[in-house]
């Protein structure tokens, strides 16, 4: 086996993943020991250089030497759940092949063919280093990977999501769950997994697979806050304020025309968050509406409203993931159609936008929401004493001296970023069909196959540019104050970028782990039929609260899910109209958890846009908005899914989660204060 070679053969493989003591130095006060004290001082600086060389030491097994490719070897696996191992050569050619996977000698898998080949449903038993032994034209190559049970795989989520909760510390708890999940992938390596962190992760959710994306939106949001910060300067954001403060004159219209704006802008989450929670926090704060309701509300009219819209940078997404199953299963069904006749089944998305419109037009709070905003009623602290937000735009940026505030300096390059966004889906998906062949196409084809992510960028870069002339043309700003304004804008979102960037990491690191799939495998054994709609929406919860993403959830479980409603009711002779009910009810409940699951999860992408966009500090945001999402989770599940499991029509049930929303509302909600409307 030789070093650094560049055979065929070391491109053989592309795995692809599915599923010390403390010693306290005394000074020795005694002369007769006092000489071997200082001769004997060197062991601990001895003990530390050992300890780090050893920790970063790049061991075998690690995917280092030349014979692997480490980037596409996994490090670990998930005792007892299941992976599949994609064999590929570089030639094409047919080539026979034995692989063997052991442990101390002894073989726990083994499995010969031809390549090319998948082998799915490859599993290791036990926990432990094991050696994977591939043989194929007379070369043989040897790699190391380390079986974790599977409980480790939950630690590292579990660990930033209660630090954060515990110590109000966000960004130390992300990093200290990156660090523990890069601990776990580095062979136990304190050390080494600890520069990992920086090395790998961090640099990976950028320029890794999903780092186009992840670029994108963090330059979305940062020319938002850029655009902000412009027409913030020149009063547009004041004007805003005075001109909607004539008809919301008091708390509860100042929550609803939040409501309100945030159904308006149905077709993007990030685009609705940014947006309303920008646009509508100095008028709240007029009005003392904590930032924490404010946030509440502009978290659950977001990703709720653009996850059902039939017209959303959702829907292309959704859809090709639900044609991917029906084509793994060669059934013959339109998926547009299916996921428009499923959103009569996302309960927890509908409930939650009717539970913030209760909310809001009772003057009714309960949990820490209560408490938040009858501080911000009667003290008129929008903020806790303790609060630190993770943008800081209101206190950066303030009129320019002498400005008249008008409503239409914000209200035009917002319109530009909304409309610029709807032309941006429109063009980039009629671009994506003429491309394919297709020569004519409807609206809703062109949203299917659109871009949103340029879509966001291009809109949020004409925000800018139309900011920027109305603050220059009117003579309200000289083109160095717009420019610094624009600047100032962006820095306010630095903090939060960092907390974006620590929050993919830890998605990554979810990743390496099979934490996912581990999740899925351990929840999954329930299998009656009238039990999977709600079984479905649990598991998406759990992943997406432990991964902090609702899109790599709904990529993860889809595929998984939808070939188990027809494996299931198959074999349990489930009639036809009951097993489309399932069907349908499953398809919502992978959405519908995942969203749950997104808003519950203090390290969602989401989640701290929405705390960034209110200025509101984030863990605040997520302890009042808990409780409010598991009230609606609960009816969802019990009031929701297991009827329609039962074929109890969805306007019945939807009727009688709706009763309950209000109920709960009216009998655990108390008077946040009186305000005479």
């Amino acid at each position: 086996m030789l070093e650094n070679s560049t055979d065929p053969m070391d491109t053989m493989l592309k795995w692809t993943s599915i599923a010390g003591r403390c010693t306290r130095h005394h000074e020795c006060h005694n002369p007769k020991t006092a000489g071997a004290t200082r001769r004997h001082s060197w062991k601990p600086i001895f003990f530390a250089i050992s300890l780090f060389a050893v920790s970063v030491y790049p061991h075998e097994g690690r995917g280092a030497d030349g014979n692997w490719h480490a980037s596409a070897l996994p490090k670990v696996a998930a005792s007892g759940v299941p992976f599949e191992i994609d064999l590929a050569h570089p030639s094409g050619e047919r080539i026979p092949y034995t692989l063997e996977i052991t442990k101390h000698g002894e073989v726990v898998f083994t499995h010969e063919g031809t390549l090319p080949e998948t082998i799915q449903g490859v599993k290791i038993p036990s926990a432990g280093r094991h050696t994977v032994t591939l043989k194929a034209a007379g070369d043989t190559r040897v790699h190391i990977i380390r079986s974790l049970p599977g409980v480790l795989t939950l630690l590292p989520p579990i660990m930033a999501i209660l630090v954060a909760l515990i110590f109000r510390q966000v960004i130390i708890a992300l990093f200290m769950g990156v660090w523990m999940g890069a601990f776990f992938v580095n062979d136990f390596q304190l050390v080494r997994g600890f520069f990992y962190v920086v090395d790998h992760y961090t640099v990976d959710a950028l320029a890794g697979e999903s780092g186009a994306d992840h670029v994108a939106v963090s330059v979305f949001t940062l020319l938002l806050g850029g655009m902000v910060g412009i027409f913030s300067k020149m009063g547009g954001t004041q004007g805003i304020v005075n001109k909607i403060a004539t008809i919301a004159t008091t708390p509860r219209r100042g929550q609803l025309s939040t409501w309100l704006m945030g159904i308006a802008i149905f077709f993007d989450d990030y685009t609705n968050t940014l947006i309303v929670g920008n646009t509508m926090r100095p008028l709240t704060d007029k009005l003392r509406i904590s930032r924490e309701k404010l946030s509440y509300i502009v978290d659950s009219t977001a990703a709720p409203v653009a996850a059902i819209g039939v017209i959303s940078s959702w829907i292309g997404f959704e859809i090709s993931l639900i044609k991917d199953a029906f084509d793994s299963l060669n059934v013959d069904r339109n998926p547009l159609t299916t996921f428009v006749s499923s959103i009569r089944y996302s309960y927890y998305p509908i409930l939650t936008i009717l539970f913030v419109l209760m909310i809001a037009s009772t003057r009714r709070d309960f949990g820490p929401m209560l408490k938040a905003e009858r501080r911000a009623r009667r003290k008129g602290d929008v903020l806790s004493e303790k609060a630190v937000p993770i943008s800081n735009i209101d206190r950066d940026i303030t009129p320019a001296k002498g400005v008249i505030p008008r409503w239409y300096n914000a209200a035009l390059p917002v319109a530009t970023v909304v409309f610029g966004t709807i032309i941006g889906l429109v063009i980039t998906g009629r671009s994506a069909l003429m491309g394919s062949g297709q020569t004519s196409w409807s609206l809703m084809e062109a949203f299917r196959a659109s871009n949103s992510f340029d879509a966001l960028l291009w809109s949020s870069l004409s925000g800018c540019v139309v900011a920027f002339l109305l603050a220059v043309g009117q003579r309200l700003l000289t083109v160095s104050e717009a420019m610094n304004a624009w600047v100032a804008g962006m820095k306010s979102m630095f903090m939060a970028f960092i907390i974006l960037l620590l929050a993919w990491s830890i998605g990554s690191v979810c990743v390496d782990l099979h934490t996912a799939d581990y999740l899925v495998s351990k929840v999954s054994g329930v299998l009656s039929p009238h039990l999977l709609p709600a079984l479905i929406f649990l598991i998406a919860a759990l992943v997406s609260f432990a991964t902090g993403t609702s899109w790599a959830t709904m990529t993860i479980l889809t595929p998984i899910s939808i070939p188990l409603v027809f494996q299931v009711t198959q074999q349990n002779a489930v009639s036809g109209p009951a097993q489309e009910a399932i069907l349908l009810s499953g398809i919502a409940a992978i959405l519908a958890g995942s969203v749950f699951g997104d808003h519950c999860s203090p390290i969602s992408d989401t989640t701290i846009m929405s705390s960034m966009a209110s200025a509101a500090d984030h863990i605040d945001h997520v302890r009042t908005q808990l409780p409010y999402a598991l009230a609606v989770a609960l009816i969802a599940i019990f009031l929701g899914y297991f009827p329609a499991a039962y074929r109890i029509p969805s306007p019945i049930v939807l009727l009688v989660g709706a009763a309950a929303v209000v109920g709960m509302v009216m009998l655990f909600g108390k008077p946040n204060e009186t305000d005479g409307h």
